[in-house]
C-alpha cells in the first residue's frame, strides 16, 4: 500500500537518504523499516506564488501515482522536491525522468553530494 509522509520528521530523515537529482525535480529515498511505498513532495516559495505551486505537486501526485507500484522501492520514502522549469516540463519527460530517477535509486546509485552548499549555520569564517 502506498500512503503519504505528513510529518516533518520523515521529511528531515527522508533528506539524510540517497538523493537523485534531475532538471524539474530532485528525488529523496530512504529506507523506513518495512512501513511499505511512502511518498512526499516539497515545493518551496521560490519556484513561484500559490497557483504555480499547487500545479506542481498536482503533476508530482500524478506522476508518483503511476510510477510508485511499479518501479517504487519497497519499504522507503520518497520525496520529490520541486525544482525551477518543473511546472513548464513536459508531462511525459518527467514521467520518464522519475522512472530513470527510481531505477537508479533501485540500483543503489545516487548523485554524490559534492555540489551541495554549505548550510548557512556552517560556514567557516
Amino acid at each position: 500500500m502506498i500512503s503519504v509522509l505528513t510529518k516533518r520528521a520523515d521529511f528531515l530523515a527522508t533528506n539524510s537518504g540517497m538523493r537523485n537529482a534531475r532538471a524539474g525535480f530532485v528525488l529523496l529515498t530512504r529506507p523506513n523499516d518495512g512501513q511499505g511505498i511512502r511518498f512526499g513532495i516539497t515545493v518551496t516559495k521560490k519556484i513561484g506564488n500559490a497557483v504555480v505551486r499547487n500545479r506542481m505537486k498536482r503533476r508530482f501526485r500524478e506522476l508518483l501515482r503511476a510510477a510508485l507500484p511499479t518501479s517504487g522501492l519497497p519499504d522507503h520514502d520518497h520525496v520529490l522536491i520541486g525544482r525551477a522549469g518543473g511546472v513548464e516540463r513536459d508531462f511525459a519527460l518527467m514521467a520518464d525522468e522519475l522512472t530513470k530517477a527510481l531505477s537508479r535509486a533501485a540500483e543503489g546509485k545516487g548523485d554524490p553530494a559534492y555540489g551541495r552548499r554549505p548550510r548557512k549555520g556552517n560556514r567557516k569564517r
